[in-house]
């Protein structure tokens, strides 16, 4: 086949990248190898725009063991225990077919997971969507919460944390970012990186078809109007098989019978074994009429470029060929010899008897290009009015709207439809700040979060990529656990426009400040360009997921309060920061201005002595206050724990409204024991930490004196109001 500009255009291939290719070989390539190469080059696989930001962020400390390059992160939690995780999204997928796309997300990152001989032991998601208004919201909404749920629970991992936001900017584009996490040992970590010449190579899993062929370069393009066509490139997962699959390969890693292992994820067969036989310096030679298909006359390019679900493929030692077969039959999946490694360096493929690619493999990776793309800053101040009378609005009915509004509801609606205690060791489960997963056997437990941040970004990404590691970091510390790195799921718009590139550098930018200053750093991650649809763009949205470590889970710590007539403390200081804030946004529709500034000094020096005084038994609860301010994360508590508060606000120059309302980081609200309030005091002095003694808590009510009174059941009943009626109506 003659290969013109429009194939070259449908493979998404520049002409400048087109004439790269032919240097590069030589030659022109045919057919095969230009969808290779469409594979391999698209944003979605070679990182092309964001290559040379991601290299700023730290990936280091002494608990990293294995940063960003391979499928997953890994770090070390002691005892010769190792956390395995990673965050990823499938966003173009979930919106043409919310159920499959979902699903297969949740497949995807699981096998990242354990991948790395990790068993896979909780799950998280961000899931964004448009407004709640939007004729397609609702049903996209149910589509992918069943989609999670259904793959998640099939496989019996529990969901422990997440976040569901709605946004306009999401409307013809929804985000769906899934964070697995695994536990491995240490001296068992496996890895993609190919060695030995003339070593098997071994495909594994369920049976090639013809769906999800070109998804990663579909996840590489802006959508338009012809969406629905793209249907066929979203992946059809079967987590039963996956199942099977995982607890194969985790058989087999019990001997020396791997060398390497790499999913089939983006860009299937392609990009697996481009990527672990480049990694290792090697060339591959692969016999297609071998790979196991479920529909007849697939053709080399189907069967290259397919993202069928549910695969592996294997590098595996000399001799262990049969052994390894029996294990995978055993648990009735495919697993075929289809190929060699070489010492060519280069990707050979074979079918039907005859040579039909051969290809340099530095030219499928290394050397794929690297754009240094014209950006603009975002990040500029612009002179804003501050709206008026805003302190004459009614406390209570602010309160009311907020907790009322779709984004500060209480979410059970979408958590209990995932099965969140199956394995037994959930110790926080969806609602707190972070999850807790429980190391079985044992007193320790992992602390697992997920926090993105859209109006923040949006107003100013440097600050709003700052402040959702902080958010992070502080959601880990709240329940106790010393954080120790996070995963990043960057969802952005189209890199060729100067303003979307200049909010990624930016929020690049403060996301590598916070994590350097709090020793934080990224060790895996995704990043997900072209979010954009008819030439609009949603907002910047990061999304970290962070994991810590609980020592002694009993020193575990929840948010509800425990007692009445405890102390309730503000620990951080308050200015009173409004704008980007809920009380601005639900109450007012203001969406202007800053968001509010991080001090990383006050972030860590605030954080390290809460675990100080958590490991002392000072505290009888704890939990962060970020959007709602003071007033939600107090309604929160009050929720939570059934049980009530009494506060004041104390003398000072901050208006009631901004006192309660502003979004101020790096604080806390913690309750304490009357009889621990000395000890606490003079620590909290010793580390020049500002704190305010605000109230009390108590039965049955929430009361700001002089302002309002409200019973438990109301308030609870208001928080629970929007997603209990949003769904009445038919969907």
């Amino acid at each position: 086949m003659k290969i013109t500009p429009e194939i070259i255009l449908n493979h998404g291939i520049s002409s400048e990248e087109y004439k790269k290719i032919v240097h590069l070989l030589g030659r022109n390539p045919n057919l095969l190898e230009l969808g290779l190469f469409s594979a391999m080059w698209n944003e979605h696989c070679s990182y092309k725009s964001s290559k040379k930001y991601l290299r700023t962020l730290p990936t280091k400390n002494d608990k990293v063991i294995q940063g960003p390059g391979e499928n997953a992160g890994v770090v070390d939690i002691e005892d010769n225990d190792a956390l395995v995780f990673k965050i990823e999204s499938h966003n173009h997928p979930s919106f043409i077919e919310p159920y499959q796309g979902a699903a297969t997300g949740v497949g995807g990152i699981l096998r990242d997971v354990f991948t790395m001989g990790a068993r896979p032991i909780a799950t998280l998601n961000s899931i964004h969507f448009g407004d709640p208004s939007h004729p397609k919201t609702k049903n996209l909404l149910n589509g992918v919460v069943s989609g999670i749920g259904g793959y998640g629970n099939c496989m019996g991992i529990p969901t422990i944390g997440g976040e569901v936001k709605f946004n306009s900017s999401y409307n013809e584009n929804i985000l769906v970012n899934a964070m697995a996490v695994g536990l491995a040992k240490k001296n068992k970590i496996f890895y993609s990186k190919a060695e030995g010449i003339n070593k098997s190579v071994v495909y594994v899993g369920s049976k090639t078809g013809r769906d999800g062929i070109h998804g990663a370069s579909m996840a590489s393009a802006e959508f338009d109007d012809n969406a629905d066509e793209k249907k066929p490139t979203v992946q059809v997962g079967d987590p039963f098989t996956e199942k099977l699959l995982l607890e194969a390969c985790l058989e087999l890693m019990k001997d020396d019978s791997v060398i390497s292992i790499q999913d089939m994820g983006a860009a299937g067969l392609t990009s697996s074994s481009v990527e672990m036989a480049s990694k290792g310096n090697l060339g591959i030679e692969i016999n297609l009429d071998k790979v196991p298909c479920r529909e007849e006359n697939m053709t080399p390019y189907e069967i290259m470029l397919s993202e069928s679900q549910e695969r592996m493929l294997l590098i595996v030692s000399s001799g262990k060929e049969k052994s390894a077969e029996k294990i995978f039959k055993k648990w009735g999946l495919d697993f075929s010899v289809i190929g060699k490694t070489t010492n060519t360096k280069n990707l050979v493929l074979m079918f039907d008897n005859k040579q039909v690619a051969n290809l340099p493999l530095d030219s499928l990776s290394k050397n794929a290009p690297v754009y240094d793309r014209k950006w603009i800053k975002n990040s500029n101040q612009k002179k804003i009015n501050t709206p008026k009378n805003f302190h004459e609005k009614n406390l209570y009915e602010s309160l009311k709207k907020i907790l009322m509004s779709p984004n500060n509801s209480e979410k059970s609606w979408v958590w209990e439809q995932y099965d969140q205690t199956v394995m037994g060791d959930s110790i926080q489960k969806p609602g707190g700040d972070s999850g807790v997963i429980r190391i079985h056997g044992k007193n320790k437990g992992v602390a697992l979060t997920v926090d993105s941040s859209t109006h923040y970004c949006l107003a100013n990404p440097i600050a709003g990529g700052k402040q959702i590691v902080c958010e992070a970091w502080r959601n880990l510390i709240s329940v106790g656990s010393n954080p120790i790195a996070i995963t990043n799921c960057l969802n952005f718009g189209n890199p060729e426009k100067e303003k979307i590139m200049g909010q990624f550098v930016e929020t690049i930018d403060g996301i590598s400040q916070a994590c350097t200053y709090l020793d934080f750093p990224v060790v895996s991650g995704n990043v997900s360009f072209y979010n954009e649809t008819k030439n609009k763009s949603i907002s910047p949205t990061p999304t970290i997921g962070g994991v810590g470590l609980i020592k002694d889970l009993n020193n575990m710590m929840t948010k509800n309060f425990k007692e009445k007539a405890n102390n309730i403390l503000i620990i951080g200081k308050t200015s009173g920061h409004l704008y980007q804030s809920e009380f601005f946004r639900e109450v007012l529709n203001y969406n202007e201005g800053p968001p509010p500034q991080i001090n990383l000094f006050n972030e860590k020096n605030n954080g390290l002595t809460i675990l100080n005084l958590i490991s002392k038994k000072l505290l009888r609860s704890v939990h962060d206050i970020s959007s709602g301010g003071i007033l939600v994360a107090l309604s929160e508590m009050c929720i939570q724990s059934n049980m009530g508060a009494i506060i004041s606000v104390p003398k000072n120059n901050i208006k009631l409204h901004e006192y309660l309302f502003g979004e101020d980081q790096s604080r806390y609200i913690v309750e304490v024991r009357e009889k621990n309030m000395e000890e606490l005091t003079r620590i909290l002095k010793d580390n020049s930490i500002y704190f305010e003694k605000i109230g009390k808590t108590q039965e049955k009510y929430m009361e700001v004196k002089n302002q309002f009174k409200i019973n438990l059941n109301e308030i609870e009943k208001l928080h629970k109001y929007w997603f209990n009626n949003y769904f009445k109506e038919a969907v």
